[in-house]
């Protein structure tokens, strides 16, 4: 006799990871793009990385309905994700502008109980409490379920884009063990998932 367990293969969760930085590559990028490898060694994902660039210079908008279409495309896939990896330069004590303006256009109701892992970068540890001042807030307006452990890295931390401080490394294998674990209870929850 056939177990159904043995015979259901677990669903790819499609995961977004969007560096807010304006430049590329970028350390940030590089951040989010470890964590995303490291949640896609603890389980099956489709990983979309994207950044500022790709949403081209139609983010100046001011409404949704004038975004450009790679700006679209950007908020879309947000919104479509089944969990996000979002990650910020820090710029004088605060994430970037250019970063809080994607979320500007995103629908809060796509957002609710979205697992999200949160990153950020910046020139040294005086910038380190963004994450907890800045973006856990900002999540928490949307109701996303976001990872307890954050992870920042100063400059130092990463090096001809490599992660070099086992600090951030274990920071990193934390985020994305809990994001992983959200990613389940989120698949739970959901409406129409089984008993």
């Amino acid at each position: 006799m056939v177990s159904v367990e043995s015979s259901v293969k677990p669903s790819v969760a499609r995961i977004v990871a969007f560096s807010g930085s304006a430049k590329r590559p970028s350390r940030t990028r590089i951040l989010v793009e470890a964590l995303g490898a490291e949640l896609g060694r603890l389980r099956g994902i489709d990983l979309a990385v994207y950044d500022l660039m790709d949403a081209g210079p139609g983010l100046g908008a001011t409404q949704r309905d004038a975004l450009s279409a790679p700006a679209l495309r950007l908020v879309e896939a947000i919104e479509g994700a089944d969990a996000l990896i979002v990650g910020t330069p820090v710029y004088q004590g605060g994430y970037a502008g250019l970063f809080k303006h994607v979320f500007d256009f995103v629908d809060p109701a796509r957002m609710i109980g979205m697992p999200v892992a949160l990153t950020a970068t910046g020139g040294g540890l005086r910038h380190a409490l963004v994450v907890e001042h800045g973006l856990r807030p900002l999540f928490g307006f949307f109701a996303a379920h976001v990872a307890p452990t954050s992870v920042y890295a100063g400059s130092d931390d990463l090096v001809d884009g490599r992660i070099v401080d086992e600090t951030v490394a274990a920071r990193i294998r934390a985020a994305a063990a809990e994001l992983a674990a959200l990613l389940d209870v989120a698949r739970t929850a959901a409406p129409g998932a089984s008993d």
